[in-house]
């Protein structure tokens, strides 16, 4: 790992200018996929930026919309009576990611500003059409996700929490990766005031909509009326873990249990 300078500041304008005075510095939350691409080389910034400080961790209910902060971990968003009662989904996916260890210290907005493509919080904030806000402006969910661990964030720009309108049903099923309990594939599926979503995230490069699905769950709210519906395998991704076909196959056997589950 390469020498870099440590800075924690103690509030949001605060880190913003230490970012800005770097010449290739990166935000540090919960460090679960910056730290390991450090310790392999493959990320050297000159600078880190710790926002544990920055007032950014929190949970709160405003009317139909519940609010959680940048820095809030998996761990606290699982455990969050708030959470539970308002979108119980959010909790469920969040007691899922990795394991205990990660979910301690992975944070939210981490994961959005990663985009990692296996990664659950994309799906849930594209599928229940989610608004990400930053210390500049605010990025409805359908204009964030850009591509493979792309984002329409600007550089410099900081994630500062994320407000998910209050949805009447919801539910997300995950096909974990056992080692790492990514998502070979992962459905989120909501109902709300942004209409009917479906959102799937491990399955290609980047989380993406099911526009047919969508159409046919606003018809009838049943896991029946997917059948015979399903997505097309090009562009999927294949590895070693499955291939195109089978994560295709996946998206519908998920969304179906998804559906069920909200239902």
């Amino acid at each position: 790992m390469n020498p870099f300078d440590f800075h924690r500041p103690a509030s949001v304008a605060d880190a913003v200018r230490l970012r800005a005075a770097a010449d290739d510095a990166n935000y540090l939350a919960g460090g679960q996929s910056l730290l390991p691409t450090m310790k392999l080389g493959l990320a050297a910034p000159s600078a880190l930026v710790d926002l544990a400080r920055a007032g950014l961790a929190g949970i709160t209910r405003q009317g139909e919309t519940l609010r959680i902060g940048a820095t809030t971990t998996h761990a606290a968003v699982a455990a969050s009576s708030e959470v539970q009662q308002a979108i119980p989904a959010l909790a469920c996916l969040a007691d899922g990611i990795g394991d205990p260890a990660v979910r301690s210290r992975g944070t939210i907005g981490g994961s959005l500003a990663q985009n990692d493509p296996a990664a659950c919080w994309p799906a849930a904030v594209l599928g229940l059409g989610a608004t990400v806000h930053t210390d500049r402006r605010e990025i409805a969910a359908d204009d964030f996700f850009e591509g493979l661990y792309e984002t329409a964030l600007e550089a410099g720009e900081l994630i500062t929490a994320v407000s998910f309108p209050l949805p009447q049903r919801a539910a997300y099923a995950k096909f974990k990766q056992p080692a790492s309990r990514f998502a070979l594939v992962g459905v989120f599926v909501g109902q709300g005031p942004k209409g009917v979503r479906v959102a799937v995230t491990g399955a290609g490069p980047v989380v993406f909509r099911v526009p047919a699905f969508e159409a046919a769950l606003t018809k009838r709210w049943s896991a029946a009326a997917l059948d015979g519906l399903q997505v097309v395998a090009d562009g999927l991704n294949t590895d070693l873990h499955a291939s195109a076909a089978y994560r295709a196959h996946l998206v519908g056997v998920l969304a179906k249990r998804a559906v069920a589950q909200a239902a």
